[in-house]
Formats: C-alpha cells, sequence, structure tokens
C-alpha cells in the first residue's frame, strides 16, 4: 500500500501527464491547421487527405467535428485536474490513457506534417486502439456522476466515434495513392460499400460492447453523413456510395436507441 503523501504525490503527477499530453495535442492541431506555420491537413501528403481524394472520403464541413472533441478535451483536462478528482480511482484508471490518446492524436498530425502515409495509418490504428483500451476501462468502473459522464465518457466516446471512422478514410487514401492498382478506379464503388458494411458492423459491436453509449455512434455517424454528402455533391462523385453512407449512418445510430429502448444496454456490456 502506498503511502497517502506518496499517493497524492502519483495523482498529481498523474494530472500533470494528462495537461501536458492535452496541450500537446492543441498545438500539434493549431500546427495542422497551419495557424502556427504548418500545412492544412488537406494539402499535405499530395493531396492525399483532402476531401475529394477517395470515395471514402468526408466531406470538408465534416471535420468541423474536431472542434468539438477539442473542446471536450480541454474540458476533461480542467475538470480532472481539479482537487476533487486528483484521489478518484476512476481517473487513477483512465487518467493516462486519455493522456496516451491524446499524444498520438498529436503526433497523427505531426506524421502527416512530416513522414509518410503509411505512418499516418499507423499511427491512427494506435490511437483507434487505445481509444478502444480506454472506453474498456471506463465501462468495467461505470461513472457515479453526471460529470463524470460527461467530461470522461462523452469525451472518450466522441472521439473514439469519429477515429473509428477516420480510420477507414486515412487507410483508404493510403491504398488509393501508393498501393492500389489504376484499375482500382473501376471497382471504387463496390469496395466503397463494402468497406462502409464493415464501418457498420464495427461501430454495431462498439455499441454493443459499450452497453449502448451514444457519443462512439453519434461521431461515427456524423462522419459517414459527410461521405454521403461529400459523394453526392462532390468529387469523386458516387451516388451508390452516398446512398450506403446515409443508410449507414442510420444503421449506426440506431443500433445504441435499440439498446436503450429494450433495456438491453446492462447485459449487453463488456463483463467487468
Amino acid at each position: 500500500m502506498m503511502s497517502s503523501a506518496a499517493a497524492s504525490r502519483s495523482d498529481i503527477t498523474r494530472q500533470i501527464v494528462v495537461i501536458s499530453a492535452v496541450v500537446f495535442m492543441i498545438i500539434a492541431a493549431m500546427f495542422g491547421a497551419g495557424v502556427l506555420g504548418g500545412t492544412p491537413v488537406q494539402d499535405l501528403q499530395g493531396g492525399a487527405l483532402s476531401a475529394n481524394a477517395t470515395v471514402l472520403a468526408p466531406a470538408s464541413s465534416a471535420f468541423s467535428i474536431w472542434s468539438l472533441i477539442y473542446l471536450f478535451m480541454i474540458a476533461y483536462t480542467v475538470w480532472q485536474a481539479l482537487p476533487s478528482q486528483r484521489d478518484s480511482e476512476r481517473q487513477r484508471r483512465a487518467g493516462y490513457p486519455i493522456a496516451l490518446t491524446a499524444v498520438l492524436n498529436g503526433a497523427w498530425l505531426l506524421a502527416a506534417q512530416f513522414t509518410t502515409l503509411i505512418l499516418t495509418v499507423i499511427t491512427i490504428v494506435l490511437l483507434l486502439a487505445a481509444l478502444g483500451a480506454t472506453i474498456r476501462i471506463l465501462v468495467r468502473t461505470p461513472p457515479r456522476t453526471i460529470a463524470e459522464t460527461l467530461f470522461t465518457d462523452v469525451t472518450v466516446g466522441l472521439h473514439l466515434g469519429w477515429v473509428t471512422l477516420a480510420t477507414v478514410a486515412n487507410t483508404t487514401a493510403w491504398l488509393t495513392a501508393e498501393v492500389a492498382p489504376s484499375s482500382w478506379a473501376e471497382v471504387a464503388d463496390a469496395w466503397g460499400i463494402a468497406v462502409l458494411v464493415v464501418v457498420v458492423l464495427i461501430a454495431g459491436a462498439t455499441a454493443i460492447a459499450t452497453g449502448g453509449r451514444l457519443a462512439p455512434a453519434l461521431a461515427s455517424a456524423w462522419g459517414l453523413l459527410w461521405i454521403g454528402v461529400g459523394r453526392f455533391s462532390g468529387e469523386p462523385e458516387s451516388t451508390p456510395v452516398a446512398i450506403a453512407a446515409w443508410v449507414a449512418a442510420a444503421i449506426v445510430v440506431l443500433v445504441p436507441l435499440v439498446m436503450w429502448a429494450t433495456g438491453r444496454r446492462g447485459e449487453l456490456a463488456l463483463r467487468r
């Protein structure tokens, strides 16, 4: 058993690490937006990450969700730094994992700026894995207050839901730009729809594993809606992919709603 003094020092260290990680993420985000001299993400990697690079790239308006995610991350950072959260057992379990997701978030932006597409894919897959592990911790240690739900669970849930979709878009961008043959374009619609089916399965599994949490579903659905908009009104145009994306968005949101309506949230959540 740690002494109370040692525990207090450990808790303060955790709070400082979370603050540092989120500050790093925000600075990297500002650099990635071109505010601090960096190149905007849509112009990086020869345009492979732009809104019209592939059939699974969301329209540019979709990326406004990052502002919401960053806002929640900042709010969480301030809240977890309060003295009342210092010795929270839930924060002891989730604080460092959340800090890791912030670092990986910032690392993706730096990878996009200075390295290669394949490294961005590796980084975002690591981020997705870290977010999945973090939400598992939160499911196993349920929130006791509305504040815990809002600042911790909703924050991680939105991040997870969006990164699930972003991982698909990032991987598709890499495959299209560097791996797939030129004949890929001829079957892009079919592949796009197939991948959207996989996204629905992943999002559905996430809803079941998290006991019907809405935040991941809403973030994923947001991205799917804007994939539909991008393919219906932008380039590369694809009405089949647009319709499939909109249907996928509806299904992704319906799964947790059905779980709530049928009272099956708790029994389908991850076992503690």
